[in-house]
């Protein structure tokens, strides 16, 4: 019986990941060192802030300002990308509000919460999230469990009961760490992630059936 389901912001619902990781760079280039695009993927994709912090930092330590610092200035060039696109993933958003009709739904994010509540605000699902966790919530990022066995904890719930909805390869390795079912998010055209740990890929979440794991 699935008693819960978890849902990846960056990547599964906004269109944000890769959006970060172009902000990242034109971030360091702002700062005189020109990376490349596969530096900037390793770093971010699919990552909690605070590890992104930690390895930009590693790689750059004139840059070391602590990560409230770091996170306002690469703000800046996070929303002058975003808020020129529409980068909701339509038929992810088309799952959530569904599944949310008859099951509780949350989001499991390494995001910073302000983010986490702006995204809620773009997609208009306020009323379809129990609660949100962002990368304050929980100790240690994706792959570590922590995120997902949390969200289930407060949700009442065991992990085995909850299905998890990512798209990167490090969130894939932590819902199933977390004991729990894993679908992921594999769409064409965007950075490939290996997704062979998960139980079911699909290239549309609406596609997703709750009977699968019931």
């Amino acid at each position: 019986m699935i008693s819960a389901y978890l849902f990846d912001l960056d990547g599964t619902l906004l269109d944000t990941e890769i959006v970060w990781v172009h902000a990242t760079r034109n971030y360091l280039a702002s700062k005189g060192h020109e990376v490349s695009h596969e530096f900037c993927m390793g770093v971010v994709y699919g990552r909690a802030w605070f590890d992104v912090y930690a390895d930009i930092v590693h790689a750059f330590p004139e840059l070391e300002m602590g990560l409230p610092a770091m996170q306002d200035e690469m703000d800046e060039f996070f929303y002058k990308l975003r808020d020129v696109a529409d980068i909701r993933i339509h038929g992810s958003i088309e799952l959530l509000k569904r599944l949310s009709q008859s099951t509780p739904c949350c989001i499991v994010s390494g995001s910073p919460r302000p983010h986490i509540a702006e995204g809620i605000e773009i997609m208009g699902i306020e009323d379809c999230v129990s609660f949100y966790l962002g990368s304050s919530d929980y100790p240690f990022g994706k792959p570590h469990p922590s995120g997902f066995l949390l969200a289930a904890e407060r949700l009442g719930v065991s992990p085995s009961e909850c299905v998890v909805f990512e798209d990167s390869e490090v969130g894939i390795a932590s819902g199933k760490a977390a004991g729990m079912k894993v679908v992921a998010l594999s769409r064409p055209r965007h950075p490939k992630q290996n997704v062979a740990a998960a139980d079911v890929v699909l290239e549309d979440l609406a596609d997703f059936k709750e009977d699968i794991f019931n």
